[in-house]
């Protein structure tokens, strides 16, 4: 966890604790070598870098038939609205096919995250099935309204992700981001540095159980958010009464 994490941990659970300490306070000590094992390196983020100058966006050349994210409606910009995510995938070792699904909630950040045999449409589309089957169809539609990925191959066959395994309603809407422009999915790449933390690049992602990577999943959701004032995903979504239990 980052300092200000612990902190909101140890804020959240002062039943636990003889005393309660500031973020600040404990980068602090970090800085001054009060802790015996503890020092800057080992911390996922330490400062700031300076702002990223975007370059011109490109069009997808394998990509054609797809909807680009430029035709997303501006309203999931503002993140004011539940149901609306960014998907992805978790590569493994190389020479190795095994990989994660990553959907991350716009709004919440709420995350899911599932074990595929490979990197492929049919297996995206098929984690897409069971989710619907587990929720069914309408409750799909109204949880996940859109998703926007990249151009990789895995993502390309749009139409079996918005087609409805279960009804002839569409289930979805899915939105490009132009290539290299990771920013367009700025949640979907800052939970996959969560995910890092316990699957580093070069690791094997079959030697991780299914119960492992929903103790990783579970980690994410219960994770203290600067943004939401040390609230989780999941108690923002207790807050806002809306009904989590998608995996």
């Amino acid at each position: 966890m980052s300092p200000y994490a612990v902190a909101e941990e140890i804020k959240q659970h002062r039943e636990q604790f003889q005393t309660t300490i500031s973020y600040k306070t404990i980068y602090n000590y970090i800085d001054q070598d009060l802790f015996q094992h503890l020092t800057n390196k080992h911390l996922p983020v330490k400062e700031k870098k300076q702002k990223r100058k975007y370059a011109n966006v490109r069009t997808a050349i394998n990509n054609s038939k797809g909807t680009s994210i430029s035709e997303r409606s501006k309203s999931i910009e503002s993140r004011e609205e539940y149901g609306h995510w960014e998907m992805d995938t978790v590569v493994g070792k190389k020479g190795t096919k095994t990989v994660l699904l990553v959907l991350t909630e716009r709004k919440t950040l709420q995350e899911i995250v599932r074990k595929m045999p490979s990197k492929s449409q049919y297996c995206v589309v098929t984690e897409l099935d069971k989710i619907e089957r587990k929720l069914g169809s309408k409750a799909f539609r109204e949880t996940f309204k859109t998703i926007t990925c990249d151009n990789g191959c895995e993502n390309l066959d749009f139409e079996g992700i918005e087609r409805s395994c279960i009804t002839d309603i569409q289930r979805t809407k899915v939105y490009y981001a132009h290539p290299y422009t990771a920013w367009e999915r700025g949640s979907n790449e800052n939970a996959n540095k969560l995910i890092r933390r316990f699957i580093p690049k070069g690791v094997n992602i079959a030697k991780f159980s299914p119960g492992r990577i929903k103790m990783i999943q579970h980690w994410i959701n219960n994770y203290p958010r600067r943004i939401f004032n040390g609230l989780s995903s999941c108690q923002l979504l207790n807050k806002l009464n809306i009904n989590y239990s998608v995996t």
